[in-house]
């Protein structure tokens, strides 16, 4: 058996995180926070990583970096979406910070690799896609039937399994 710990994170602030060990396995939302954003003219907010909860996350289950690697989706980018791109990327760049100052190895993930191991073939659409993934992430890890049914889809789960099962 091994005691490779993996880290499925789904990049965003409206993903997930899922952690794999040889033991069990947790799931969480990313823990982020509602800020005013900069402009002058009417409020704005949009929401940020939690840093600090992100890390604490990562430290209350107690990860060896010498055992843990980390799986990120890629983030979301698109022109014609520049807000939703910009926060996709903002969090990305706090993600990689943390997972830097915890000293775990990381590689990304690309969301047709992980799907095309855990998903059925020939789905078509997110919302197609997201159910999917929740109905899977159920099947898989029913401990966790209630996260995956409040957040919508297991994806954070998913990517952690996948990496599991390329022995990465």
């Amino acid at each position: 058996m091994s005691n490779r710990v993996y880290i499925g994170i789904d990049n965003g602030v409206s993903g997930t995180i899922g952690i794999i060990t040889p033991e069990c396995s947790y799931f969480y939302e990313t823990p982020v926070y509602r800020d005013l954003d900069f402009h002058k003219t009417r409020p704005k907010y949009l929401n940020r990583l939690d840093f600090d909860k992100f890390k604490g996350l990562l430290t209350d289950v107690y990860l060896d970096p010498f055992v843990t690697i980390a799986l990120l989706e890629r983030p979301y980018s698109n022109a014609t979406r520049y807000t939703a791109s910009t926060n996709a990327l903002r969090c990305w760049e706090a993600t990689l910070i943390a997972l830097k100052q915890l000293g775990f190895k990381r590689d990304y993930a690309d969301s047709k690799g992980w799907q095309g191991m855990l998903l059925p073939k020939g789905i078509k659409g997110s919302d197609a896609q997201k159910e999917a993934s929740r109905q899977v992430g159920l099947r898989l890890f029913p401990e966790h039937a209630k996260m995956i049914n409040k957040h919508k889809d297991a994806d954070g789960l998913l990517i952690a399994e996948w990496a599991k099962r390329s022995n990465l």
